[in-house]
């Protein structure tokens, strides 16, 4: 019996990461009994502390050590629970760990595993943990390169973030030249069909589309892949965000357990959210798809490019890409029809739980399982402050606020302060009376007297 108490964390106590990280370099020798994952990290002092912290605390849960070096040597470190010290560190090093671990028994469905003979990844939020030792934070963002070796008959396509840059049979590197925190690495191996397109970007770069599925589900995946270019070009026309890596891959699985997941460059999605077949699906079922591929790929901005300083802050990625995907149907489809549904939705799920014992604000102040944040307040309701600003700034306050959001925060972790900030700035407007809507829990009561 487990007697231990599980300790809440609170957004006060937030401090930045005293090393952070320049490349991060994986490889993984995948098999059916066991999985080798070995790091190449290069870290260094964080710049914007005064503290000349020497230690480093690393998490890391269900692994297995198998080696351990800092720039060739072996470092003065301890295994502890949930992760790994190191103390006695250099300015600047360079870290390489190999671990072993077991894929095929994670049914946590977090980090790697495999099922239906396929391996995938769920690294949000604090998935990476249980791939290797590693700033498992939203706030250290990295360049990654990923070299994965298997079978080559059994999972003949080997997926993960950027641009594939070697491949042969049986072993792949992808390198993603984006910043990325951990939380949006993926990994995918398994035999898939794939549907194929392009898009040309309104700069004129062509972008290689992918969508795979498992074989018995090509035929449902057209709309999808039709949903996405209409979200390439929403974005641009709506916003002027412009995608940036040579390709973008869907992969579908039908027992994938978060509904979608936004990696830089490779989404995984439940196969409920990207196939419609055209002889059964209904018209609700095509719009469902739709939005849901343009949310996640909206996320390639508002969440990926500028991402969470910490988890307190998900609804800067997720209220506001809420929002986005709501304005995306708004604009493709019938705008009233769409606002009835929302709010509908929103009467329905989100003032249900404002009214209930588990009601919290939009930001939470303190939390002890970060999945459980997962919720109507975070997202619907996060839309719906979001929606506020938009009301009260107009298209064109609110389009010039995202500008300067992206101009400051592009490659950085920020927090809900920044984003209301930006949008203030560009537009002489006051915000610190509406910053109640974040930290209050509850529906608001208006009682109006006519007399």
């Amino acid at each position: 019996m487990n007697t231990v108490e599980p300790q809440a964390i609170y957004r006060k106590d937030y401090q930045p990461s005293a090393y952070l990280i320049r490349t991060t370099e994986l490889s993984f020798d995948l098999s059916e009994d066991e999985t080798l994952v070995s790091s190449k990290v290069h870290y260094y002092q964080n710049p914007n502390l005064a503290s000349q912290e020497r230690r480093l605390f690393l998490n890391g849960v269900n692994l297995e050590l198998i080696s351990i070096s800092i720039d060739g040597v072996q470092p003065n470190y301890q295994l502890v629970d949930e992760g790994l010290e190191i103390s006695d560190l250099a300015d600047e090093f360079t870290l390489e760990i190999t671990t072993r671990i077991h894929p095929e028994k994670n049914t946590s469905l977090n980090g790697l595993y495999q099922s239906s003979g396929n391996f995938c990844t769920q690294c949000e939020a604090h998935g990476f943990r249980q791939i290797t030792y590693y700033l498992d934070r939203p706030d250290v963002l990295s360049v990654f390169t990923t070299h994965i070796k298997a079978d080559h008959k059994r999972y003949p396509i080997l997926l993960s973030n950027g641009n594939l840059i070697s491949s042969k049979p049986g072993e792949v590197t992808w390198h993603d030249p984006s910043l990325k925190p951990c939380y949006l690495f993926a990994l995918v191996a398994g035999d898939f069909a794939v549907l194929e397109d392009t898009y040309t970007t309104i700069s004129g770069k062509e972008v290689a589309l992918k969508i795979y599925v498992e074989s018995h589900n090509i035929d449902k995946t057209q709309f999808a892949m039709d949903s996405l270019k209409r979200s390439f070009a929403w974005d641009e026309q709506r916003f002027g965000l412009e995608y940036d890596l040579d390709i973008y891959m869907i992969v579908a699985v039908d027992d994938f357990n978060m509904g979608a997941m936004e990696n830089k460059g490779l989404n995984i999605f439940n196969s409920t959210y990207v196939l419609a077949n055209p002889d059964t699906a209904t018209d609700k079922d095509f719009i469902n798809v739709e939005a849901v591929i343009g949310h996640e790929y909206f996320h390639n901005w508002t969440g990926n490019r500028v991402t969470c300083q910490d988890w307190f802050q998900l609804s800067l990625k997720e209220g506001l890409t809420v929002f986005r995907d709501q304005e995306f149907t708004s604009d493709l489809h019938s705008r009233s029809i769409k606002r009835i549904e929302d709010v509908n939705g929103l009467r329905t799920f989100q003032f249900a739980e404002d009214a209930g014992p588990m009601k919290h604000p939009v930001r939470p102040e303190s939390y002890i399982e970060m999945n459980n944040f997962y919720t109507y307040t975070v997202y619907e309701k996060g839309a719906e402050v979001i929606r506020m600003i938009h009301t009260l700034l107009g298209e064109t306050g609110f389009q010039s606020g995202m500008k300067l959001y992206f101009e400051r925060h592009d490659g950085q972790a920020v927090t809900i302060d920044d984003f209301v900030a930006a949008m203030s700035d560009a537009n002489d407007f006051d915000f610190k009376p509406f910053m109640a809507w974040y930290s209050q829990p509850g529906t608001p009561e208006v009682e109006v007297n006519t007399e």
